[in-house]
C-alpha cells in the first residue's frame, strides 16, 4: 500500500520556496523558516501571496510532488503538473468510457449512490447518538428513496437531478447536528459562502478535490475527464466525481467535529463587506493543524479490507477505478461507510 506522505500547507504572506539539493526551503523576508526532506513530502499548498521557485517548480513536476496555489481564503487558482504518470492506454480507454454513455452511467450511479448512503449514513448516526427528531428521521426516509432511484437512473443528467434532490434533502437539516451556539446553517450557499459553515465546507472540499487529482494522477488517470461531471475547461471534473464520496464521511463530519467540539470558534471567522465570510488567519491554522491529524487516522477499508489512513482514501479510490477501467474488475466499489 501506498505510503502515506506529509502535506505543507504555506499560509504565510510573502513566503517564499525553494530547492536546496533534495530538500524543500522555506523563507520569508530573508529568514529560513524551516526546511524539509523532498523525498517525505507528497503535496505542498501555497495559499495567498506566496512565491515559488522555477527550479523547485519543475523538480515537483518531475517527482510527482503536487503543488497546488490558492487565494489568501482557499479560492483554487492553479496546480502545477509534471509529466502525466501511468500507462497512455489506461488513459486511451479513460476517454473512450467518457465518450460512452452507458459506461459513463455505470460508475457516476456508483458515485451518486454512495454520496446519498454516506450522507444517511451521517445523519442514522446523529439520531443514533442524540435520538430521533421528526426532521432528521424524514430526511432519512427520503434519503432512502433517493438511493433507490439512483439504480434505475436512465442517463448521467437524470443521475445528476437525483443527487440535487438529496444534497437538497440532507442540506436542509444539517443545522440540526450543530451543538456549537454560534454557529447556524440556513442551506448551502458556495460562492462565496456567506456563513460560518458554508466557509469551511468549501474551503475542506477544495482540500479535499486537490487529493483527488493528485491521486488520480498518480495512478495514471486524467482528472479532467469525468464521468458525472462534464468536461470543463480548467475544471478537475473526474476529482469532482471522486469527491463525491467523501463529502459526507470524511469532509462534513470532519466540520461537524471541528464545531461541536469547539476546536473552531465564531471568532475565528470575519465577514467581508461584500458579505463572505472567510476563516481569519489563526481560524486557517487551527483548522490546517486538525486537518494533517485526521489524515493521520487508520480506517478499516470497506473493499480492500485494510487499514489505511483517511489521507490515503483518494489513492485507493483512484486504484480502484483504475483497476476497473484496464478490465481487471467487473465493478467500481465506491468508497461506503458502515
Amino acid at each position: 500500500m501506498k505510503k502515506l506522505l506529509n502535506t505543507l500547507y504555506i499560509t504565510r504572506q510573502k513566503s517564499y520556496l525553494h530547492k536546496e539539493r533534495e530538500t524543500i526551503v522555506i523563507k520569508h523576508e530573508g529568514d529560513k523558516l524551516g526546511q524539509f526532506p523532498a523525498i517525505s513530502i507528497a503535496n505542498i499548498l501555497c495559499f495567498g501571496q506566496v512565491s515559488v521557485s522555477p527550479f523547485l517548480m519543475g523538480y515537483c513536476g518531475e517527482q510527482g510532488i503536487g503543488l497546488a496555489f490558492y487565494s489568501e481564503y482557499g479560492k483554487f487558482l492553479a496546480r502545477v503538473q509534471g509529466p502525466q504518470s501511468g500507462n497512455v492506454l489506461l488513459r486511451r480507454a479513460q476517454y473512450r468510457w467518457a465518450d460512452d454513455d452507458k459506461k459513463s452511467l455505470s460508475i457516476a450511479r456508483l458515485m451518486v449512490a454512495a454520496k446519498i448512503a454516506n450522507g444517511r449514513a451521517v445523519l442514522m448516526r446523529e439520531i443514533r447518538n442524540h435520538g430521533e427528531s421528526p426532521g432528521l428521521s424524514l430526511a432519512v426516509k427520503k434519503l432512502a428513496t433517493s438511493l433507490r432511484r439512483t439504480q434505475q437512473a436512465q442517463s448521467v443528467s437524470e443521475t445528476m437531478g437525483i443527487e440535487g434532490d438529496a444534497a437538497s434533502t440532507y442540506f436542509a437539516v444539517f443545522n440540526d447536528l450543530l451543538r456549537s451556539s454560534g454557529f447556524n446553517f440556513g442551506g448551502r450557499v458556495r460562492r462565496p459562502p456567506t456563513d460560518s459553515v458554508n466557509a469551511l465546507l468549501s474551503y475542506i472540499y477544495t482540500l479535499i478535490t486537490n487529493e483527488c487529482a493528485s491521486a488520480l494522477q498518480g495512478v495514471g488517470l486524467d482528472p479532467y475527464v469525468g464521468f458525472l461531471h462534464q468536461d470543463r475547461p480548467g475544471r478537475v471534473s473526474l476529482a469532482l466525481d471522486l469527491l463525491e464520496e467523501f463529502r459526507a464521511p470524511w469532509a462534513d463530519r470532519f466540520v461537524l467535529t471541528l464545531i461541536n467540539r469547539k476546536q473552531i470558534k465564531p471568532k475565528d471567522f470575519i465577514t467581508e463587506a461584500s458579505g463572505a465570510v472567510r476563516l481569519t488567519d489563526d481560524g486557517r491554522k487551527s483548522l490546517l493543524i486538525a486537518w494533517q491529524e485526521r489524515k493521520q487516522v487508520e480506517i478499516m477499508h470497506p473493499y480492500l479490507n485494510e487499514k489505511v489512513p483517511i489521507g490515503l482514501l483518494p489513492h485507493c479510490q483512484a486504484m480502484l477505478l483504475a483497476r476497473h477501467i484496464r478490465g481487471d474488475t467487473e465493478y467500481y466499489p465506491p468508497y461506503l461507510v458502515k
